[in-house]
């Protein structure tokens, strides 16, 4: 008898995981839907024989598609994502637009069609850079057979779909040090294709408001000690925290770089070294202040029996996510590590530009003050 699967309840969300995976390596997809249908080909990795190829195709049709963020960048007053035309596929020219820093526009930017914003977000999701090249494309277009093809619908619903289908995959007692009964739980699902864990420590009473952190995975700080920011006190101290006083629960979220990913973080530390702030490094890439959703976390935090929290955090939108999310913030306290020279301006942007609760008496200047 040959085996069968029932693949009627996830075949969208594995399409959406296999254009991001075609992203990454730098591969063009097929983006179908209501509106009409176009390829999709990431800025990074174009080469010129990719450029040549859909230069044969495109016609003069294709568009450099561009967050809001890079085309502030480049010039322009935008809270709106655009595009440009691409008369030709010009690698150069899309690099410089997409990514030099000193760039400014050079022609007309038009308004986004809702195919090309599901382009957008499928780049987003692939932790790539945010900008695509689109080919929009007849519906008689005959497109190459080995081309992955993905329903707007399936990339527009895929986030809400990662956090419904949240499921503890395993769980097992790690002792630490300085909280030896500690318990790993592991979540598939929340984020892409990646994984969460849940940090219990020292057996929390989930019958009372229980001490919650959120923290987003930070490989520089909490692995290797980054004296650029303050994630690995912030880690260290709140499991010694809940350690010391009936437990509570560190949720460790793969969201490297407030969403960005390693590798844009990294880009990001680059233009950090040349005197941008953490923002407007983060802009200089076409990413906004912050990419993070919390509402799976709060889904993570009820499969674990919780319904109140004490939240340890100095960032009100993770206060706001958890309260969005049914759950009840009884009181919040703030999540501090050491104000060192090499991380002092990163605190003072987040207090001063993205409203962090940060106390005025921690010597921090105020954002752009270098001295």
């Amino acid at each position: 008898m040959p085996i069968t699967f029932s693949l009627s309840d996830d075949r969208a969300r594995t399409s959406v995981e296999r254009a991001i995976a075609e992203l990454r390596m730098a591969r063009p997809v097929l983006l179908t839907g209501a509106q009409g249908r176009a390829l999709v080909l990431g800025v990074e990795g174009l080469n010129v024989e990719d450029a040549a190829a859909l230069d044969a195709l495109a016609e003069g049709r294709a568009r450099l598609v561009l967050p809001a963020a890079r085309l502030r960048r480049l010039g322009l007053d935008r809270t709106r994502n655009g595009f440009v035309a691409l008369p030709r596929i010009d690698v150069a020219r899309i690099a410089r637009l997409a990514f030099e820093l000193e760039a400014r526009i050079d022609a007309p930017v038009h308004a986004t069609t809702p195919v090309e914003e599901d382009a957008l977000e499928l780049a987003r999701l692939s932790l790539a850079l945010p900008g695509v090249v689109v080919l929009p494309l007849a519906s008689e277009s005959l497109v190459d057979d080995a081309i992955l093809q993905v329903e707007a619908e399936a990339v527009q619903g895929y986030r809400e779909a990662r956090a419904r289908d949240l499921r503890i995959v395993g769980r097992a007692p790690v002792p630490l040090e300085n909280a030896p009964d500690t318990e790993f739980v592991v979540f598939r699902g929340g984020e892409g294709l990646r994984d969460q864990v849940a940090i219990l420590v020292a057996k929390p009473d989930l019958r009372e408001p229980v001490t919650v952190r959120l923290h987003s995975a930070c490989l520089t700080g909490d692995l290797f000690g980054s004296l650029k920011c303050d994630c690995g006190d912030q880690l260290r101290r709140s499991v010694g925290f809940m350690a010391e006083n009936g437990g509570g629960i560190l949720l460790y979220l793969d969201q490297e770089g407030r969403g960005n990913g390693i590798a844009n973080k990294i880009k990001a530390y680059k233009l950090q070294s040349q005197g941008y702030d953490t923002y407007d490094a983060d802009e200089m890439l076409g990413f906004g202040p912050d990419q993070r959703r919390f509402d799976f976390a709060a889904a993570m935090l009820r499969q674990l029996g919780v319904e109140r929290v004490t939240l340890i955090t100095n960032n009100p939108d993770k206060i706001a996510a958890l309260e969005q999310s049914g759950l009840e913030v009884v009181s919040h306290q703030r999540g501090l590590g050491r104000v060192t020279a090499d991380n002092l301006r990163y605190l003072a942007s987040k207090r001063d530009r993205a409203g962090h609760l940060l106390e005025r008496d921690l010597g921090l200047p105020r954002a752009g003050n270098q001295d």
